[in-house]
């Protein structure tokens, strides 16, 4: 079921439903689907709509195109003095659902689907996603030190945390891209596939998860993401949500489910 575009985002972001999964599709092939405010709060508004309707499980972010999957800012709308601020109260909850995705924290996990190349700000938005397939074709970079600037969508903490230091470096301060396989390698990306097999990938990843109790997915991502910063805070975390998990409907359900041999039919409760 294809679903209307936000008024905010207008035809640059395409939004689709399938079953558990939205799927929300850069659609800027003739900008290489560079972000630009209308995108970007489109982005947002996708991430609102995922988080406030609890038959969403899954958000996949993709693109349009075979070439791109996002070279980052529209350098040409930036140069020409573009304001990429909010001018009302909905464009700046967008604008913050958007910022709250380059910081890890939506409840609904997402899966980035690299349909092609993504660097800068593009890179930064993939790596912001929870896991990632990419196509074989795809390359990688945060070329921003190249222009005297810094990945400032969250880039160099980003590899700074997920990879040794040596390597995060070598990203951050040469600016060079990398292949799809090397991404891999280094554990920036979960699954490298054909140009033409990445969304049906990204869908299969999406149903495995959606599968789940969506409380349990939501509270496991909170974890684990808390724990790549702070372990210690993480721990804490965790106490504090073990009893909330287990008191659940939806752990009664699982449990039973297991003993019936059925599939559980979660409540999100």
């Amino acid at each position: 079921m294809t679903m209307p575009d936000s008024e905010a985002a207008g035809s640059e972001l395409v939004l689709e439903r399938r079953d558990a999964v939205l799927i929300a599709r850069l659609n800027r092939p003739q900008a290489r689907n560079a972000l630009n405010a209308p995108l970007m709060r489109g982005i947002g508004r996708a991430v609102l709509d995922a988080e406030a309707n609890p038959e969403i499980r899954v958000l996949i972010i993709t693109a349009t195109g075979d070439r791109a999957f996002c070279v980052g800012m529209d350098l040409k709308a930036f140069s020409s003095g573009a304001s990429f601020a909010a001018t009302d109260e909905r464009g700046q909850a967008e604008m913050d659902a958007f910022m709250r995705l380059t910081e890890g924290n939506v409840r609904v996990p997402i899966i980035g689907a690299a349909n092609g190349t993504a660097v800068g700000g593009g890179f930064e938005l993939l790596l912001s996603c929870d896991l990632v397939v990419a196509s074989a074709a795809a390359k990688f970079g945060l070329p921003e030190v190249k222009r005297g600037l810094i990945a400032a969508g969250g880039g160099v903490v980003f590899v700074g945390n997920r990879i040794p230091l040596a390597l995060a470096l070598e990203l951050a301060l040469t600016g060079d891209y990398i292949q799809a396989d090397r991404a891999q390698a280094l554990g920036l990306v979960n699954t490298v596939v054909p140009p033409e097999e990445v969304l049906d990938a990204a869908l299969a990843l999406a149903g495995r998860i959606a599968a789940n109790g969506p409380l349990a997915v939501a509270a496991s991502k909170e974890v684990v993401r808390l724990a790549a910063a702070d372990p210690g805070a993480a721990w804490k975390r965790l106490r504090e949500l073990q009893p909330e998990i287990f008191a659940t409907e939806d752990a009664k359900e699982g449990a039973m489910s297991f003993i019936e041999k059925r599939t559980p039919q979660w409540k999100g409760r």
